[in-house]
């Protein structure tokens, strides 16, 4: 293993890595709101996918194309629109929905042009964050959740209830869920219930078209 490489792997968030796993080699992958490309270049170099990758900034392009990964400039929420019907086989969210304004418009676009989405995001509803706010008063500030409120980009806090509620509401089906505790450790479940969503810190689900 190069520098390079133990440098991305030590990076590599828990919930990168699950996406990285659920993701069928040679697969057509588009992700979206992909940053610096730590995901998309594993998904590029290890599971051989064919990757593509769209990035609202500049910074984050560059960071890319420096990686030599397919990535352009645009909002998720604003070009999906652009890409045909049933271009890709999978479509990722991983971290970014919260900062969403048209959370049910990125959703149908996704998958309208992907046949799965694959979402991941912090819980709302983690038994830390409600102790912060109850006990302290104050806006969580934590490794999934690692900004503080005034420079957050995060505009939507939701917990895993209101999530699954939603695709219930859009008639979408989830496929699977993985849940990830304070110390990683993570499970698959088939639902959400009180327990799961107060333990759980991040979630990633995959969701399909009924």
């Amino acid at each position: 293993m190069t520098p390079t490489e133990t440098s991305n792997a030590t990076r590599i968030r828990v919930d990168q890595q699950l996406i990285a796993e659920m993701i069928a080699p040679g697969s057509r992958v588009l992700d979206v709101g992909c940053g610096d490309g730590l995901l998309l270049d594993l998904l590029v170099h290890e599971r051989q996918v064919d990757g593509r990758g769209i990035e609202l900034s500049q910074e984050g392009v560059n960071g890319c194309v420096s990686r030599g990964l397919a990535v352009v400039q645009g909002d998720a929420q604003t070009d999906l629109h652009n890409y045909p019907d049933d271009a890709f086989d999978y479509v990722i969210l991983s971290q970014t929905l919260p900062a969403i304004f048209d959370v049910k418009g990125v959703l149908g676009e996704m998958l309208r042009i992907g046949r799965c989405a694959v979402v991941s995001f912090p819980n709302f509803g983690y038994w830390r964050v409600r102790s912060e706010l109850l006990l302290r008063g104050r806006s969580p500030i934590s490794e999934s959740l690692p900004y503080a409120w005034y420079e957050s980009p995060n505009i939507r806090f939701f917990t895993l209830t209101d999530f699954t509620d939603l695709l219930a509401e859009m008639d979408l089906s989830t496929q699977r869920i993985v849940t990830i505790n304070g110390r990683g450790k993570t499970d698959s479940r088939s639902r959400i219930g009180y327990w799961t969503n107060l333990l759980t810190e991040q979630a990633v689900f995959v969701i399909t078209r009924k």
